[in-house]
């Protein structure tokens, strides 16, 4: 595909994907949500109305499910990443399973489904990754004892590891070996069948373990390839420095680093827990300060493209521009092995498919699962689409033309 300038406006390409009466269905339900007063009732009645079985599975079906999920079993999902692949969109599989105290065999079966998921992306030819979250498959109150003995040891985070486990009872050491060997289990399989692994990022007082799990398992498998994607997530005013710290880790124990670069997913409730404990919050600011740190870490990740392989899973359009500039610049294709950008489904259409049209990788993240499952994922979607003046302003905008264009 011949590399061209990428331009956002161009909503032609955005939705050649879309029927027109699939495009109205969109506008009806971004209309909908920008309407605070209706989101904030629906995010409150809708768990509530599933957990008595009422019968509103049809109605979630039909609007918010489509629109952000790929479909409830593998197969449904498939159908989906196929139809984006003829718009050389790829997709990453996300089990849309939240995490939980199941008990170790719960936890056991998490692991069972992950794997499983990797194997069906590898028998499709448009699915190079797929998303896991840690707490999928560990219990959160052992994330969060390890986290907090973390804290209370100096120095870097594999050396502060060490001496963290200490604190655990041998019944503790054991569960989280445990943990460490359905992680293993994941991201072996990955290798063996050549799918990527991206890890989700979690909350702060959980989340020193997850990098620490991502840092072992990239030691051990992203040599030839990358296998195992960290998330940095730039809203918090630590990470741009720990992207840094990943660096001289993977330099020292020669691996590639392979990273994903988001803004955040847990602002409100950080805020809420540092203001409730009295700790500094670990949150930026204000989002001009997200949003420096955001493109800085794309521009270090580039710089050191060698060494770093970055997913850029931003809904920014300066972001992703400023991204492909950066390559051009340096003379290196959309394409390169080391850079890959990715969107939510259903959202930022104008970006994906943009950056597909001139010459990037690009994928949508594509979650997938029962409709009671993924409940708690759609209810954030609502959520941080119900500014009119933010993404559902700039998403009913750009349908709108594309639908004027159409029947001009």
């Amino acid at each position: 595909m011949t590399e061209q300038k990428a331009s956002f406006e161009n909503t032609e390409n955005a939705f050649a994907y879309k029927s027109n009466p699939e495009l109205r269905k969109a506008r009806f339900l971004f209309k909908t949500m920008g309407n605070p007063f209706l989101v904030r009732w629906g995010i409150k009645l809708t768990p509530l109305a599933m957990r008595m079985k009422l019968p509103i599975k049809g109605i979630i079906r039909r609007t918010i499910f489509s629109q952000f999920v790929g479909g409830e079993t593998l197969e449904e999902t498939a159908a989906v990443a196929q139809k984006l692949a003829r718009y050389h969109v790829q997709a990453i599989l996300d089990y849309g399973v939240e995490g939980g105290n199941n008990g170790e065999e719960g936890f056991d079966h998490a692991c069972e489904e992950f794997m499983r998921v990797i194997r069906y992306a590898a028998s499709q030819d448009n699915i190079p990754f797929i998303s896991v979250k840690v707490t999928g498959f560990a219990r959160f109150e052992l994330l969060e004892k390890l986290d907090h003995s973390l804290d209370l040891n100096p120095g870097p985070l594999m050396k502060r590891y060490a001496a963290a486990l200490e604190a655990f009872t041998p019944a503790e050491r054991e569960e989280w070996e445990r943990v460490r060997t359905r992680m293993k289990k994941i991201c072996t399989l990955a290798a063996e069948k050549n799918i990527g692994v991206l890890v989700d990022a979690e909350e702060t007082w959980i989340q020193d373990p997850v990098d620490v799990l991502c840092i072992q398992m990239m030691a051990e498998l992203n040599r030839d390839r990358v296998v195992v994607y960290n998330t940095v997530q730039l809203y918090r005013h630590d990470r741009l420095d720990f992207l840094k710290d990943m660096l001289q880790a993977a330099e020292l124990k020669d691996f590639v680093l392979g990273v994903k670069l988001v803004r955040g997913a847990y602002m409100e409730k950080e805020r809420a827990r540092a203001e409730e404990k009295q700790y500094l919050s670990p949150i930026q600011p204000d989002k001009e300060a997200t949003d420096r740190d955001y493109d800085a870490g794309v521009a270090f990740c580039i710089d050191h493209i060698e060494r770093i392989a970055s997913i850029v899973a931003s809904h920014n359009d300066y972001s992703n521009l400023r991204a492909m500039d950066l390559l051009r610049e340096k003379g290196l294709s959309y394409g390169h092995p080391h850079v890959h950008f990715s969107q939510l489904y259903g959202m930022s259409d104008h970006i994906t498919f943009n950056l597909a049209k001139a010459g990037c990788s690009v994928s949508k993240y594509l979650p997938f699962g029962p409709i009671e499952d993924v409940i708690p994922y759609l209810m954030r979607r609502a959520e941080e689409n119900s500014s009119l003046s933010g993404q559902t302003g700039r998403e009913l905008a750009l349908i709108d033309r594309e639908l004027k264009r159409r029947l001009a």
